[in-house]
């Protein structure tokens, strides 16, 4: 009764502490941290962040190779797909070996038991353990399936230092997955991890390679492998050293990380390529050196597919994440930044689009005064007037403020909203006329997937005369199925030609001589580019479109100093076109959308739709709504007599007389600047000297003020030594070597002759400017100096 009695207490025993493990058994066996891994999309490793507990341990692995999945259970656990987890063969074989030689020879776990023992984290030998991992294998039998078995040992097995599983390990000794690794390293891998003294891959080489050859002759001989096959894998030899993780594309890593709300259990293919991410990389390092040397110390770029909106290469910035010191660790291409004068183009293609101006209407060039904001080009100069898409390509300032105040800056915010720019949040009167020159912030994600859109936008229409919806939205940097539903529609508020003609224009780069040497980017590709320079040299712009990718890079300093060669022509630019040379070169450009531009007859002089008197036209495709746009005001029709030298009127010259001619005419400031770049303009004929006393002119014909307009306030600064300074006052006329008579508040002050300006020293307050030319004709504005001592 003894004996029955023990055995039942034994039995007993054993039952509770079996309801005990499956009462307290969930299937979560392993709750350890993980690293987080990106792959690129080949499924190559680009990065991963070593786990909290300072493991290489990735994420579990869904699916275990077959090659190792043949190796572990051979040399692990050869009658893993007979047993419910406890193989009784193995135990009792391993209970005599030990017996007999009195010490622990094999322990007879099966695979499943070893992944009870990981859970346990690995707690002394004891018969109470073992028969606590016993319990716990049949319950890991009846939750999971084989492979999943497989899986979980695959992924938790130890593999020496501090790499966990055999993703780490693949990594960490072959820089392969998995799946692509040899009959020897497989064999090599499913050794490791029953080799405590082999677990450094550096100590005892020789043992390591006779245990994977050995297991390599089992697969022989169990007819997995051949002879062949065999004998080349033993050939096979064993790393050296273990290999560093790769860290490309950190902060792409650091971002997918904080947008997954740094869930460690994640492992992200993502759109990268790991080749042109590594040779994008090596071209931002060729350029390191030169722009540290000029204080300079950070650079971003990314690289899309225009049809899919897929980031190719992501470089958020020098890939030294520890260098607090420069900014290196900051993302800046996810980063707000000022966005200079790259935004431009989308305010030459929302008026395009609405038919407010032409591609070579003529935007005025001259000094304005907008309330207290004076914007200026980057050469200082002014050429009166240029086409638009001229503008455009030769980035100037003035032309584009006087666009945007014509557009509206709030419909500019609503067209750059729509277009994904998530950074214009502020209203209009916050933002005024500087939102076109910098005034705002942008990402460089965003704008590289605003452009990208743009031209999704024109090479869908050109497939199949359609808009879709689909068509505008950000860049995509992690794997994911595209959405192959189209949405048509009839309409879009940017239309595929104002796109066409915006990149035209963008191709036709010019640049002033004082932005030097961008003519060494011209190539044999086809490229769109704009370069952008924010507010006090802070940030430098490129961006580069093609029917098939976009290309943008950011130059300047994380913190926001600037350095005075800080420009995006000369430091974005060149990274830019380098990046560029990257990328297949098919030379191939974006077809013109025909189908949603109208034939027109336009002012060759003006840019504008012909009117009855135009003398110079040509006839031309402009976007659809153009066709509704103004007819030319600068021709005019004047009187002159028969040797065309002189105007006249029907009181000073009998009509049969009098030869009627169109003449093409700009307003005097505009005049002043534009005939001294433009040697084929001509200014009006005077009157004939018996016409003169009759005629009754408009003073805003023949003179204008350049500087100050009506109503503007002015401050005058002390000059360095503290004397009072003075403000140099401005005036244009039509006639350059007429004298001009200047007064302020009705007292003469001087006066002008052949260059209208003058340096004045008004006192503080409220003032009335008179100027009177010769021919008496009068202009009076008002303007206010301000005492900046009693403010």
């Amino acid at each position: 009764m003894r004996k029955f009695e023990r055995n039942l207490i034994i039995l007993f025993i054993l039952f509770i502490a079996f309801a005990y493990i499956t009462k307290h058994f969930s299937g979560n066996l392993f709750n350890n941290p993980l690293s987080f891994v990106i792959l690129d999309k080949d499924n190559n490793l680009l990065n991963a962040k070593i786990a909290s507990d300072g493991q290489w341990r990735f994420p579990e692995i869904k699916e275990v190779p077959l090659k190792f999945k043949i190796a572990i259970t051979t040399f692990e656990d050869k009658r893993f797909y007979l047993h419910n987890g406890v193989d009784i063969y193995a135990l009792s074989r391993a209970l005599y070996l030990n017996i007999k030689h009195n010490k622990i020879i094999s322990g007879g776990s099966t695979i499943t038991m070893q992944i009870a023992r990981l859970s346990q984290k690995n707690k002394p030998r004891t018969i109470f353990q073992k028969t606590r991992e016993i319990f716990l294998a049949w319950l890991i039998e009846i939750y999971y399936s084989k492979d999943e078995i497989l899986s979980l040992y695959s992924s938790n097995a130890p593999y020496g230092g501090n790499v966990v599983g055999l993703q780490a390990a693949s990594w960490r000794y072959f820089g392969r997955m998995p799946n692509e690794l040899s009959w020897a390293e497989s064999c090599m891998l499913a050794v490791l991890p029953n080799s405590p003294s082999l677990v450094h891959i550096g100590k005892n080489r020789n043992a390591l390679k006779h245990k994977r050859d050995v297991l390599l002759n089992r697969l022989f001989m169990l007819g997995y492998i051949n002879k062949e096959t065999s004998n080349l894998s033993k050939e096979e030899l064993i790393p050296d050293k273990p290999n560093d993780f790769p860290q490309e594309a950190p902060h792409l890593l650091d971002r997918i990380m904080k947008e997954s709300n740094n869930n460690m259990h994640n492992i992200v293919k993502t759109t990268i390529s790991e080749k042109l991410q590594n040779h994008a990389y090596l071209v931002l390092e060729r350029y390191k050196p030169n722009l540290i040397g000029n204080g300079i110390n950070n650079a971003a770029a990314i690289i899309m597919e225009v049809e899919t909106g897929k980031v190719l290469a992501y470089i958020g910035n020098y890939n030294n994440l520890d260098d607090t010191k420069d900014g290196c660790q900051v993302d800046i291409i996810n980063a707000p930044r000022s966005t200079g004068s790259i935004l431009k183009p989308v305010l030459y293609a929302s008026m395009l689009s609405s038919g407010e101006i032409l591609p070579n209407t003529l935007v005025p060039d001259i000094p304005i005064q907008i309330g207290s904001y004076s914007p200026k080009n980057y050469s200082r100069g002014y050429d009166g007037a240029v086409p638009a898409n001229r503008a455009l390509a030769k980035s100037l300032n003035i032309p584009a403020v006087k666009m945007l105040q014509s557009y509206g800056v709030q419909r500019l915010i609503f067209m750059l909203q729509k277009l994904g720019l998530t950074t214009i949040t502020r209203s209009e009167n916050d933002y005024g006329l500087s939102l076109i020159l910098g005034g705002c912030e942008a990402k460089l994600f965003e704008v590289a997937g605003m452009y990208a859109s743009m031209a999704r936008i024109l090479n869908h229409y050109n497939d199949n005369n359609k808009y879709s919806k689909n068509d505008i939205h950000l860049p995509i940097f992690k794997f994911q199925k595209i959405n192959n539903k189209v949405q048509n529609d009839k309409s879009s508020f940017i239309n595929a030609s104002a796109i066409w003609f915006t990149f035209q224009a963008m191709l036709d780069v010019d640049r002033p001589p004082e932005e030097s040497n961008w003519q060494m980017f011209s190539s044999g590709r086809k490229i769109a580019w704009k370069t952008g320079t924010s507010f006090g040299f802070r940030d430098g712009w490129a961006i580069g479109i093609n029917p098939k990718y976009v290309v943008g890079v950011w130059v300047g300093n994380a913190d926001g100093e600037g350095r005075p060669e800080l420009t995006g022509i000369k430091t974005a630019a060149p990274v830019l076109f380098d990046l560029f040379s990257l990328l297949p070169n098919e030379n191939e450009w974006f077809n013109k959308p025909t189908s949603n531009m109208v034939k027109a007859n336009i002012c060759k002089k003006s840019g504008y739709l012909t009117s009855d008197i135009c003398d110079d036209t040509e006839e031309m495709l402009i976007p659809a709504n153009g066709i509704n746009f103004k007819k030319c005001p600068y021709h005019k029709l004047i009187h002159l007599d028969k040797t065309e030298k002189f105007q006249v009127n029907t009181d000073c010259e009998e009509p049969s007389q009098i030869i009627n001619k169109s003449w093409f005419v700009l307003p005097p400031t505009i005049e002043y600047y534009f005939k001294s770049k433009n040697n084929y303009y001509k200014t009006l004929p005077p009157f004939r000297v018996d016409c003169k006393e009759k005629l009754i002119t408009n003073p805003n014909k023949v003179m204008e003020i350049i500087y100050p307009k009506n109503l503007t306030q002015i401050y005058i600064p002390k000059e360095l030594d503290g004397k009072p300074g003075s403000a140099v006052f401005e005036v244009a006329h039509r006639k350059s070597d007429i004298v001009i008579y200047w007064y302020i508040d009705k007292k003469f002050i001087c006066e002008t002759k052949d260059l209208h300006q003058a340096a004045l020293n008004p006192l503080p307050g409220k003032h009335i400017l008179t100027l009177t030319d010769e021919n008496g004709e009068t202009l009076s504005i008002k303007f206010e100096v301000l005492d900046k001592e009693k403010k």
